[in-house]
């Protein structure tokens, strides 16, 4: 593996940070994936790529089920520190399916678009919802009408649902904790967007409660 020095990795609001595969024979893209800094650090003590899965929230032994490992040939940062790429010599087929490498699907000239619904990126989503909500006011759109109703009343509703989420937590009501934590989360996201605070500020604040 590589021992250059590398800039600091930029971790992502899910601390976590894009990685490359690259067959190390043929220059081959081979997967993309995410790792955290556990995953990395055994990456580098077991010599095979560990990733970080989004939607099952854990780490992951790339081919420890399917026996399809792919084992590191180097390791290096780019020049801001927010991609790895990873040289490495697979054992069988990199993606999934079965296929060589994740890259064999053509790409259409005008291609259908989805969302992604996993891990909390939903929050900067609404959080550009609400914004597009507060410049335009749309008829009809219950943010619309807290922004209309003014930031004392945005205020109340934080501090009413705060109170909802406190009571559900006290009484052991799990089933309704989540939509209750959701419904302060959105109220909170209105206050910041009528008091002019941007969510960046918010993830600065959390990353200095780290520890």
């Amino acid at each position: 593996m590589s021992v250059e020095p590398s800039p600091a990795i930029k971790l992502d609001e899910q601390g976590l940070v894009t990685a490359v595969c690259q067959d190390a024979d043929n220059g081959r893209v081979l997967m993309i994936a995410h790792m955290s800094p556990e995953s990395i650090a055994q990456t580098f003590k077991c010599g095979q790529m560990v990733f970080y899965s989004r939607s099952r929230q854990e780490i992951w032994h790339k081919g420890q089920t399917s026996g399809a490992f792919l084992n590191v040939v180097s390791a290096q940062s780019d020049c801001d520190g927010d991609v790895l790429l990873f040289q490495v010599r697979p054992e069988g087929p990199a993606c999934h399916t079965g296929m060589p490498s994740c890259f064999f699907t053509e790409l259409a000239e005008y291609p259908e678009y989805a969302l992604s619904n996993s891990g909390p990126g939903i929050i900067n989503e609404l959080f550009g919802v609400v914004l597009q909500r507060h410049a335009e006011r749309p008829e009809g759109s219950y943010t619309s009408s807290l922004f209309e109703a003014g930031t004392a009343r945005i205020a109340q509703k934080v501090a009413e649902e705060g109170s909802e989420v406190a009571l559900a937590a006290a009484t052991n009501d799990v089933g309704n904790l989540p939509g209750e934590v959701a419904d302060l989360l959105y109220h909170t996201l209105v206050l910041l967007v009528d008091s002019g605070v941007s969510i960046e500020s918010i993830w600065s604040e959390l990353r200095k409660r780290r520890g």
